[in-house]
Order: structure tokens, then C-alpha cells, then sequence
């Protein structure tokens, strides 16, 4: 299973590469739906001729598969235009055989004509190709017209038949028409009215044909549609899983603001006539200022979450050195916490692409969650090491383990689009880590040089206190 790739300058037909010959068996997909057929191309170009002989336009960006020889009878193709038309005569008379296509080659000379003296040669050729008329006389050795004609259609149903019967052979005409002949022709035959049967059978054939093509066309479309409606519906219920999602981690984290900030207040209110006015004042104050971070921090968040599910969200990616870059976000977060930061090694550079503040976001948001959960007193410890192809920054401490709410959700989205992935484990003893694994930046040519280099194992470690 591939999709088409079409040449027009070459007009030549691919299936993942493979180029495709007339007359082989293929199938093309329309949402599920597999439609068999036999390639054919004309100067317009490709085309899938169905086993009911209706034409299907091929196009780039259709998803097909080359069909099993033998799948379905394989109909040889001509074309279906009234100046074109295929015709088989049937007739035990050698002189008719003759004398009757020189006619039709004068009146219809685009017509190819095809002839057989018995009816079991002419089940044959019926067999092989489609046509557009089959003209039979009636009284044949062996299987005679009536009967061929019976056989005609099973195989070919909705292909017109006029029998040529003897002058005063009323009854045997009547049998005809019953049994399905579109005309009779009466002996000796009048090439007037020989030819006139024969261009309405052609046209009855030829817009029967487009009949069919059309309620082909309007079932593929039906198809198509039903396709999209389930492809629309599906998608409605996923955002609204997913609003549902968004909801309930939102109404998780504005909660615990919210009500601290009530709590707060309503402590005040209590305690506003006690003797430590000024010092309870200040201290809810501070935890009134904690809580608004916090819900601005949720606030901007969700921005991030709208940006993330649309084109919004860019990465202005830079070569940085992330051992550097980690060494100025946690100096920087110590010097606003008031933590105590300790550099306890550093290794050789390591080189990555990464959106310098996106990334330094990342960082602060795994240093505050680890804070946020940790043990009074205990450490954080960051570590940066290089395994393989591969850059891992390890955020470890010993507490609860983090509640993997909203923020959670926008850090792992901002490493997964550094072709990145966040992952987090809790180990015995209340130990809890973040593993931040990005791909490292490799020089091809220092690749070739010396591969040794990408499965060295550096380390840099960072200790965190309060």
C-alpha cells in the first residue's frame, strides 16, 4: 500500500516509487473502501477501469495498492466515446461476416469490429472484452443466438444485442425482444436500418455507461462526505475530552490560591483588633502576594497551553552551550529564591539547538515544583551528563511526588518540541526525579572524526537548599 506519484510531463504513473504499466491490476482506497480496477492511460492521462467498466480519473495523492493477478477478470480496455465504439458480429455466413463490417467500417470508420463464426468462440471473446454492441444472427449449429444471447447476459449484463433473424420469423423476433435483444434485423438486411439499430444501441450503451460512471462518482462522494463526518465528529469529541481535561486541571490548581487567599483574608478580618496587628498584616500580605504569583503563573500557563495546540507556539532555536546555560538559570533562580546554590562539578561543554528561554522556563518550573514538594530542610540536586548522542538533565529531591497538573503538561510539551522527552520516576525513600533527555548537537564532521566522543559519559552537578 503506497500513494500515487503522476508524471504529466512524462505521463507516467508511481506507487511509492514503483512505476506502474498499463493493463496491470490495481486498487485504490477511498476511506476505507478499496475499488479494484485495470490501469489503462490515454493521451489525457491515467485511469482506473473498474470490472463494471467505469473509468476513475487517477491523480497524485491517492492511496493504492497493486492488485493480485487475477483478482477479477481483467477487461481489455477501449475507449468508451461513441466515435470509438467496439463491436462483436456473430454469424455462422462467412459472406456476412465479410459484407457487414465493410459496412460498418464505411458509416462508423472509428469502430472496431470483431468477428466470429460460432457462439462458443464468441463466449470467449465476450469473456476477454467489453463491448459496446454484440449483433448475432439467431440460426447458428450448435448453440444458436437466443441462447448465446442468454449467456451474454450473465456475463456482460447491460450490454445490447440485436439478433438477426429470417424474413417471416415473427415469433422467433418476439422471443428475442422477451429474452432481452435490444433490436431484431430482419433478412435480407436493409444496411439503413442495420446501421440506425446499430447507432441506438451504441447510444443507449454509451449513456449507460455514463449513468453508471456518474452514480459512481456520487458514491465516492457519499463516501467521501461520510468520511469527513467522521473524521469532524471525532475530532469533536477529542477537544471536548480534552476541554473537559483542561477544566478540571484548572479548577485543581486555581483551588488552592483561591483559597488561601479566602482563609487569609478571613484570618484578618478575625485578628485585626489583636495585639500583633501590624505583624499578622504583613504576614498576610506576603501569603496574599504568594497567591496572586501563583494564579498569574496559572494564568500565563494556560496562554502557553492555547499556544501550544495552535501554530503559535515557535522555537527560536540557538546553538548554546547547556552547561553554561544551566549554571546561569540556576544562579539567577538562587539569587531571587534567596536558596543557597552549590556547584559541586562542571564538565566539558555541551553543545545543543534549544530556544534559550523556553528552555530556561523548563528549568525554573522543575526547580519550583521540587521546592514546592520537597522536604523542609532537604536538598535539590541538578544534574547535567551526556550519554551517547543524548543530553539528560536530571532535577532530583526527596519529598512528595509532583502533581503532574497544567504546568507539568507545558513543560513536557516544550521539551517534546526540542525533539525531546520529560519523564518522571519516584524511587524508594520519598526520592523523586525529573529526567530531561534533548538530543545533542553533533558536528557531522566530528562525527565521522572520532565516534568515541558521543558515548563518553561528562557530568555537571548542582546542589539547591533553601
Amino acid at each position: 500500500m503506497g500513494t500515487l506519484m503522476y508524471n504529466g510531463e512524462w505521463n507516467s504513473l508511481e506507487l511509492d516509487g514503483y512505476e506502474l504499466h498499463s493493463g496491470e491490476s490495481l486498487e485504490i482506497s477511498v476511506f476505507g473502501y478499496w475499488i479494484p480496477g485495470q490501469l489503462v492511460v490515454d493521451p489525457a492521462g491515467w485511469h482506473l477501469l473498474t470490472p463494471d467498466q467505469v473509468e476513475i480519473p487517477l491523480h497524485s495523492g491517492l492511496t493504492a495498492r497493486r492488485g493480485a493477478p487475477g483478482s477479477f477478470p481483467p477487461p481489455a480496455w477501449h475507449p468508451v466515446e461513441m466515435n470509438a465504439p467496439h463491436i462483436l458480429l456473430v454469424d455462422d455466413d462467412p459472406a456476412l461476416l465479410s459484407a457487414l463490417p465493410q459496412t460498418i467500417a464505411l458509416r462508423l470508420p472509428q469502430a472496431t469490429v470483431d468477428t466470429s463464426d460460432s457462439a462458443q468462440e464468441a463466449l470467449e471473446q465476450i469473456q476477454k472484452y467489453h463491448y459496446d454492441t454484440i449483433v448475432s444472427d439467431v440460426k447458428m449449429p450448435g448453440m444458436d443466438g437466443l441462447q448465446l444471447m442468454a449467456r451474454i447476459h450473465e456475463l456482460r449484463p447491460g450490454t445490447p444485442t440485436l439478433l438477426i433473424t429470417g424474413h417471416g420469423d415473427q415469433g422467433i423476433a418476439i422471443q428475442a425482444l422477451r429474452g432481452g435483444a435490444y433490436d431484431y434485423i430482419l433478412k435480407p438486411i436493409d444496411r439503413d436500418y442495420f446501421m440506425a439499430a446499430l447507432r441506438r444501441a451504441l447510444q443507449a450503451h454509451h449513456l449507460q455507461r455514463q449513468v453508471a460512471e456518474q452514480q459512481l462518482a456520487l458514491e465516492l462522494h457519499a463516501k467521501l462526505l461520510e468520511g469527513l463526518v467522521q473524521q469532524r465528529t471525532h475530532e469533536l469529541f477529542d477537544a471536548q475530552a480534552a476541554k473537559d481535561k483542561l477544566i478540571n486541571v484548572v479548577s485543581h490548581e486555581l483551588k488552592a490560591p483561591l483559597t488561601q487567599l479566602k482563609d487569609m483574608t478571613q484570618l484578618l478580618r478575625l485578628k485585626l483588633e489583636g495585639t500583633d496587628v501590624t505583624e499578622m498584616v504583613s504576614q498576610g500580605l506576603v501569603s496574599i502576594d504568594h497567591s496572586i504569583e501563583q494564579t498569574e503563573r496559572l494564568v500565563q500557563e494556560l496562554l502557553q497551553t492555547s499556544h501550544i495546540e495552535t501554530t503559535l507556539f515557535l522555537l527560536h532555536r540557538q546553538r548554546r552551550d547547556l552547561v553554561e546555560l544551566c549554571r546561569q538559570v540556576l544562579e539567577e533562580d538562587a539569587a531571587s529564591t534567596g536558596c543557597a546554590l552549590m556547584c559541586e562539578s562542571l564538565c566539558a561543554p555541551i553543545e545543543v539547538e534549544v530556544d534559550v528561554d523556553r528552555m530556561s522556563q523548563l528549568i525554573i518550573s522543575l526547580l519550583a515544583d521540587a521546592r514546592k514538594n520537597s522536604m523542609p530542610g532537604s536538598s535539590i540536586t541538578v544534574k547535567l551528563h551526556q550519554t551517547g548522542p543524548k543530553a539528560i538533565i536530571t532535577v532530583s529531591y526527596q519529598g512528595e511526588p509532583p502533581a503532574l497538573g497544567l504546568e507539568f503538561y507545558v513543560s513536557r510539551k516544550i521539551v517534546e518540541q526540542h525533539a525531546g522527552r520529560l519523564e518522571v520516576q519516584s524511587f524508594p525513600g520519598n526520592r523523586n526525579s525529573y529526567f530531561v533527555m534533548l538530543p545533542q548537537r553533533i558536528d557531522p564532521a566530528e562525527e565521522q572524526a572520532d565516534t568515541s566522543k558521543h558515548t563518553q559519559r561528562a557530568q555537571a552537578l548542582w546542589t539547591v537548599t533553601a
